[in-house]
């Protein structure tokens, strides 16, 4: 499952640490086999295992304990809306509310079409400008009114048709 050009990145990781502690780029190999696949599939938590020498446990335990690893197949675009206290106090929930409804999907869910997922998640440390979002874990968005949501929905349907990533 996981190919050669992979297994190079993941020894690139591994080598920023000492030979006795490559259990360290576990979230690094993580990280890369959610970019090159989407998420995180238990056959990948165990690749990533024995690549790493460790318990599959040890990998499945860091797959979920965090919210940046998808542990199921999710859209094009992953939507992160933060609903913390800080942006719940800012209107977070009501962003997540609106984004889900405009889409017609539960929190968590993913559009028929596959294009988007919106997902709850924890604080982005970024409280000031809440409500905020991330997009695909990468790109982060704040003051997220209505209008902006729909900006920004608009623009990544625009990208998709144009096959950006």
């Amino acid at each position: 499952m996981i190919s050669d050009a992979t297994k190079q990145r993941f020894a690139r990781e591994v080598a920023k640490y000492p030979a006795d502690q490559k259990q360290s780029a576990v979230m690094a190999c993580l990280s890369i086999v959610q970019q090159e696949q989407g998420w995180v599939p238990p056959e990948a938590e165990r690749e990533v295992a024995d690549y790493l020498g460790m318990p599959v446990v040890a990998v499945h335990e860091v797959t979920t304990f965090y919210n940046m690893y998808n542990q199921r197949p999710v859209g094009k675009f992953k939507l992160n809306v933060c609903t913390n206290l800080p942006c719940q106090l800012r209107d977070g929930q009501k962003a997540a509310d609106y984004l889900s409804e405009k889409l017609g999907v539960e929190l968590g869910g993913t559009t028929p079409d596959g294009l988007f997922t919106v997902a709850e998640c924890e604080c982005l440390g970024a409280c000031a400008d809440a409500p905020v979002m991330l997009v695909n874990d990468r790109q982060m968005c704040s003051f997220m009114s209505n209008d902006r949501l729909d900006a920004l929905v608009d623009t990544l349907r625009a990208a998709a048709k144009q096959g950006v990533k």
